[in-house]
């Protein structure tokens, strides 16, 4: 994304930053799944011989896809919830996903073996060059191209330095964060954002730079009420 070649992985139209009517263009930023865990390493894995495995062996598969099945429940609904909640102009991706070595990515960019071999082994760090260069690039090129009235908002942990300092660079006091993270853990956030989307119901965004990054645990969701048969 340093140049202006449109690849699968450059999520930026080439040109001038954009001056249209929408103003309430929103974008999602998903935090990345550690490739290097366990489900990471399954994938890896040649003795693996489920269908994600074959696939990523032969013909690669989306980084959404991947990382919904290393991370599970978080990630899965990071990627719902976004899609249900995101606006996009033409030509213009407005889910992007954080990698550990290649920046930001729209979720159907192909993913090879060789390529999770190497996102494995870059660890997820603000203070690895590997993967702060490449994330802060991105961004930086991304707010060159958002049209003014955006929404820059990281479904992710703000808790740690990880995201936040990289992204903050960038974006400012635009970079926003649901509000009902706080104090959460990584499964009860895939569980509200997944609950959301089942109720069309977004949450609150608040700017990251003007928030408490952490909180009293909140109570736990209640269960999702199912219809009552009607006999």
């Amino acid at each position: 994304m340093a140049t202006k070649r449109r690849t699968s992985e450059n999520p930026l139209p080439e040109g001038e930053p954009h001056a249209c009517g929408l103003s309430s263009l929103r974008v999602f930023l998903l935090s990345p799944a550690n490739a290097s865990a366990i489900r990471g390493r399954l994938l890896l894995n040649p003795n693996s011989t489920f269908d994600l495995a074959q696939r990523i062996r032969s013909q690669g598969a989306p980084v959404g896809e991947l990382f919904s099945f290393i991370s599970s429940l978080y990630f899965r609904g990071k990627l719902a919830y976004a899609k249900a909640f995101s606006n996009s102009l033409p030509g213009f991706s407005s889910i992007l996903v954080m990698t550990s070595s290649r920046g930001l990515v729209p979720p159907e960019t192909m993913v090879t073996l060789e390529d999770l071999q190497e996102m494995s082994s870059v660890p997820i760090d603000a203070a690895e060059a590997r993967y702060r260069d490449p994330l802060c690039r991105d961004a930086r090129a991304l707010a060159r191209s958002l049209p003014p009235g955006s929404k820059i908002v990281l479904l992710g942990s703000i808790a740690s330095s990880k995201y936040v300092d990289p992204l903050l660079e960038s974006f400012g006091e635009d970079l926003l964060f649901p509000q009902a993270f706080v104090g959460r853990g990584d499964m009860s956030r895939g569980g509200l954002m997944l609950r959301c989307v089942q109720e069309r119901a977004e949450l609150d965004y608040v700017p990251v730079v003007k928030a408490v990054r952490h909180g009293a645990r909140p109570a736990k969701l209640a269960p999702v009420r199912k219809p009552a048969l009607i006999l």
